[in-house]
């Protein structure tokens, strides 16, 4: 099927490590994602993710259908995490359960990233050959870069009755004005036109910054190993 992604990348060199690491890091990045939003939220006061079934290991609960057929035919997806604000303890409280997503990303990111520099240093050196040597090196990278990009990506500050990104509850929870303008007819309509363009004309720029964010320290923690 010519211009499908899956086609695109097993027609990559290490194409079918890149699709296993692609499916594997997507789909464990969402569940870990949407799992800290329900911790947070059960730990400021709100149950619900508990009582609607969502705080498991299963993805299927998590993503839900249409985000599994975004990601068979165009390898995007999305998860989703149940919770009541009005059930919330403290002013913050929703800002802190929003924020929870994208910090288990950056925590995704940060342990794969010291993996990946480890990996990288000792593993030529204590013996270790491909396919193996390579195979945990792109997998390892993949799982920096994507947890990154969804990082930056879920802090925008997008809040709209179709589409309200993490950076959206926070935005709207510490700055009462945001809100009343983006609960408006036209805000929410600007919204999703901020958004639509952004993600049309912006999202280059987050996956560039995430790539050259992660180059840059990498190249610097790997000349520690000379």
């Amino acid at each position: 099927m010519n211009g499908w992604w899956v086609s695109d990348v097993l027609q990559s060199p290490h194409g079918p490590v890149i699709l296993v690491s692609w499916t594997v890091v997507v789909i464990g990045s969402i569940v870990l994602h949407e799992l800290s939003h329900g911790w947070a939220a059960i730990r400021l006061g709100d149950q619900t993710p508990r009582l609607a079934g969502h705080m498991t290991w299963n993805p299927l609960v998590h993503m839900g259908s249409w985000s599994l057929v975004a990601f068979a035919v165009m390898g995007i997806a999305w998860g989703a995490m149940p919770v009541d604000p009005t059930r919330l303890r403290g002013k913050y409280a929703d800002a802190l359960v929003a924020v929870a997503g994208p910090a288990m990303n950056i925590l995704i990111a940060l342990v794969s990233f010291v993996l990946l520099v480890l990996w990288a240093g000792f593993a030529a050196h204590l013996g270790v050959a491909d396919p193996l040597l390579t195979n945990l090196h792109l997998f390892l990278r993949i799982a920096v870069w994507l947890n990154v990009v969804l990082a930056l990506f879920n802090m925008l500050p997008i809040y709209s009755p179709m589409i309200v990104l993490d950076g959206g509850h926070i935005a709207a929870n510490i700055f009462p004005g945001f809100r009343r303008f983006a609960e408006t007819e036209h805000g929410g309509w600007i919204m999703l036109g901020v958004f639509i363009l952004f993600f049309w004309f912006g999202f280059d720029w987050i996956m560039d910054a995430a790539t050259t964010l992660i180059e840059t320290l990498a190249s610097g923690a790997l000349s520690l190993f000379g």
